[in-house]
């Protein structure tokens, strides 16, 4: 079963163009995103596998609507439920 993630040879997505002085995070909160990522993976909260299987469960109609970081920070916040963390 293909997820939303798998778009090998679809068509209409276009051709990444990068930026060479691009920064690495946009705005401040993104890197917040990574880091926190990092540490609940450090501390064995979730591991990369699980993040990932995460963030291609979230529902196609949101997962298009959402940036690179905010489609993590919506798998960390699935995670976190999942294993009871949060409510």
């Amino acid at each position: 079963m293909s997820r939303l993630n798998d778009v090998g040879g679809m068509h209409a997505f276009g051709e990444i163009v990068r930026d060479g002085d691009e920064p690495g995070f946009h705005h401040e909160w993104e890197a917040r995103v990574f880091a926190l990522n990092r540490a609940l993976m450090q501390r064995g909260l979730y591991n990369l596998d699980e993040f990932r299987d995460a963030v291609e469960r979230i529902d196609p109609a949101v997962y298009y609507g959402l940036s690179y970081y905010e489609r993590w920070f919506a798998g960390i916040e699935m995670l976190l439920h999942e294993k009871g963390v949060i409510r």
